[in-house]
């Protein structure tokens, strides 16, 4: 299918062949009828993709402050590479648009096969020729409702919850700065509740549709039109109400609100423009700024997003998709009209010429659709097409695939988030004989990113035929959390040899499933991701520690830090505990290090579960404790470690400096690194290497399974040992 992407760190526009999004559920797979562009959003987002480096960061500092603290956390390479993978990938364009149900995940029972449908979503209603869509991004088009004007149903939300947050009341009198897109919707949308609307824009052709669509008046902000025509409307007293829906770096906006708002009022910011409120101005009528966040309640709240979780309607009326039928409603009624919004419909297959002409000011507009082949005003009805799913093949060979030495080991990656793109994949796309085979997402747009950065030969939203493909050696599962351990047993079962990214399981009934696959299949290929016993520099100190007569204490102190706003890793209802998610890094460097599995955890937790401490009993009498804190400063290192045994004490100062104290027949000694590494070197590439090497030799994997399964059981006891209180005795220690 096709898609419009843009490169953000070139500003290349195009028109690209990705893979189909596969249909998950909670969700519809609908194949776009006409899709909106938004003048504003889009064309800002266009508009700084063709900005040198220095602007991209002058428009963006809250993003420049990240990149700055995953440099104090990562370190420069590693901060590098992560941030030239982002802006080096193609990213999607569109948020609104108009289609035909083609497939229903499983969980959907409101909307059918060839149903119409409006769609929302700046990751899912995107302008490409079919989408996923979970169910609250999605709503029923109401008969008779033209999809092209269906296609405004995401827009059209946000200027309703816009109105929502002004709270206007029958006789009001608003004032609408800026008259694009949003700003006649706002304004047809306050004229249909009653509200006399004056409207404020530079451009006389935006102020004369806005005085047709419903606003009393219309004029330039330096008019004296509008401020007496306000005076006359309100009694000299000021708006009720001024809605915010212009853009740009001026300051105009804000300060034109608090001029001709009354007493009292309310100011609500919809777009984006500047907000250096004059203060004496807003502090002497008291006025009420607010901000309305996008299409309403719901809006980048990922359990009524993705999981599609309600709101009971008790306690939250309007949410997203309520918005949205309610905006579809009001333009099936004639409530609302967009047809005279509409500026130019263009061909799909137009769309880069559509966006250059956007940006170059040849073409001006308030609203642009692209129509799409297929579309229901053009055929009597949309087929859905037949879906051929094969049977996953089960092996019940041989551990150890024979293959032949010589030909390159053929990999599979299901999965192609950040991690993957920047801490994996560029270790082996260079790598002699590694043949990167097929990248499998289930957004279309990351696998063909995929494809393009690392040479994959195919791009697929299709796992069952990676899984049946033979040829595949090795299958890297680099997925959410919640996912690893049924995509691990599937992949088992088809006889491939897996590299999990950590965790291998989230439940003992995920870790018993694997485990099961293992001995149905008689496949043991297994890796996990715990990539620290590989490091360079650990690898070092531990040689130079040299082997222990008696039992050690080890100190592991991890500062975490906060997890940012909307972060998957907050889901803990799918994804599992913070600690579940990444703990198993460090159980593993510290058993690693004192060459034994875990007997028993203990663990216990501040208030809020917020800071971890985890102590590890060993068969020898060896303790290792894991303190795991997410209030720590952010510039302090996130991995420290002690080992101490034997006169001797071991340091690792987040894998950049090592350092080691003895006390011998000799006197004192003390070892340190000679020197800082180029970059910290977590073990990432060292890991790699090896299991290319398995897979190629058909010699041991890199870890033996029972470690691996050891280290999954320690950190899932975690969690029952905050519940029960007591240390936890693991029955798979060896």
């Amino acid at each position: 299918m096709k898609q419009v992407v843009q490169n953000y760190k070139s500003g290349e526009l195009a028109v690209l062949d990705v893979p189909v999004p596969g249909c998950k559920p909670g969700g519809v797979l609908v194949r776009t009828a006409y899709s909106l562009i938004s003048t504003g959003t889009e064309l800002m987002k266009v508009s700084e993709a063709g900005m040198s480096m220095l602007g991209k960061a002058r428009s963006r500092p809250d993003q420049v402050a990240k990149v700055m603290q995953s440099v104090a956390t990562n370190g420069v390479p590693a901060t590098y590479r992560k941030v030239m993978g982002k802006l080096d990938s193609y990213t999607p364009l569109g948020y609104s648009l108009c289609g035909v149900v083609e497939q229903v995940g499983p969980g959907i029972d409101d909307v059918k096969v060839g149903d119409l449908v409006a769609c929302a979503g700046n990751e899912h209603a995107l302008h490409a020729e079919l989408n996923w869509v979970p169910k609250n991004l999605c709503a029923p088009v109401p008969d008779g409702l033209a999809p092209r004007h269906a296609a405004f149903g995401t827009v059209g939300s946000i200027a309703m919850q816009g109105v929502r947050r002004g709270e206007p009341q029958l006789g009001d009198v608003a004032l609408v700065i800026g008259l694009g897109l949003i700003g006649q919707l706002v304004v047809q949308l306050l004229a249909a509740s009653g509200v006399r609307v004056v409207g404020v824009d530079p451009a006389p052709v935006r102020c004369e549709l806005a005085e047709r669509l419903g606003a009393v008046v219309c004029g330039d902000p330096e008019s004296a039109a509008v401020e007496a025509a306000v005076a006359e409307l309100t009694d000299g007293h000021g708006v009720d109400q001024v809605y915010l829906a212009a853009g740009g770096g001026s300051n105009q906006p804000v300060e034109l609100a608090a001029r001709l708002c009354r007493d009292r009022g309310r100011v609500v910011d919809i777009g984006k423009c500047r907000l250096d409120l004059p203060w004496n101005a807003y502090y002497e009528k008291e006025l009420d700024v607010r901000f309305s966040r996008s299409y309403g309640p719901g809006r980048y709240d990922p359990e009524y997003e993705l999981e599609g979780r309600d709101y009971p309607i008790g306690y939250v009326r309007w949410t997203e998709r309520r918005n949205l039928a309610c905006f579809l409603d009001l333009l099936a009624r004639g409530s609302v009209d967009v047809e005279p919004l509409v500026s130019h419909i263009a061909d799909f297959d137009d769309a880069v010429e559509t966006y250059q002409r956007l940006k170059d000011g040849d073409l001006k507009a308030v609203a642009v659709l692209f129509r799409y082949p297929g579309r229901p005003d053009q055929v009597a009805e949309a087929e859905a097409p037949a879906v051929a799913v094969p049977a996953v093949r089960r092996s019940g060979g041989a551990s150890t695939p024979v293959r032949s030495a010589k030909a390159p080991v053929r990999l599979a990656f299901v999965g192609a988030g950040n991690y993957a793109t920047s801490m994996l994949l560029p270790h082996l796309a260079q790598r002699d004989g590694v043949e990167l085979s097929t990248v499998v997402t289930t957004t279309a747009l990351s696998a063909a990113n995929a494809k393009r950065k690392f040479g994959f030969a195919e791009a697929t939203t299709d796992l069952d035929a990676v899984l049946g493909d033979k040829s595949i050696d090795a299958v890297f599962v680099v997925t959410r959390h919640s996912s690893h351990a049924e995509l691990t047993r599937r992949a088992l079962l088809a006889g491939k040899t897996v590299f999990v990214e950590k965790p291998l399981a989230l439940t003992e009934d995920e870790l018993a499933g694997v485990l099961a696959a293992v001995e149905e299949s008689g496949n043991d290929r297994l890796q996990v991701g715990f990539n620290r016993r590989f490091a360079p520099l650990l690898q070092e100190a531990r040689k130079r520690f040299g082997a222990r007569s008696g039992p050690a204490s080890l100190r592991y102190l991890v500062n975490a830090g906060r997890l940012g706003h909307g972060s998957w890793y907050l889901q803990q209802g799918t994804e599992g505990s913070r600690f579940a998610g990444e703990g198993g890094h460090f159980i593993d460097t510290a058993s690693w290090l004192l060459e034994a599995d875990p007997a028993s955890v203990y663990a216990v937790a501040t208030s809020g579960n917020e800071d971890l401490q985890v102590v590890l009993r060993y068969p020898d009498g060896s303790t290792a404790t894991i303190s795991y804190v997410t209030t720590g400063a952010a510039g302090f290192p996130k991995e420290t470690l002690d080992l101490v045994a034997d006169g001797k004490v071991l340091r690792l100062d987040d894998f950049v400096r090592a350092s080691l104290y003895s006390d011998g027949r000799a006197g004192r000694k003390r070892w340190v690194s000679s020197r800082l590494p180029k970059a910290r070197d977590k073990g990432q590439s060292a890991e790699l290497a090896a299991f290319i090497k398995a897979v190629r030799t058909g010699g041991p994997m890199p870890v033996p399974l029972e470690s691996l399964v050891a280290t999954t059981s320690a950190t899932l006891a975690v969690q029952a040992g905050l519940v029960g209180g007591a240390p936890v005795t693991l029955a798979r220690a060896r």
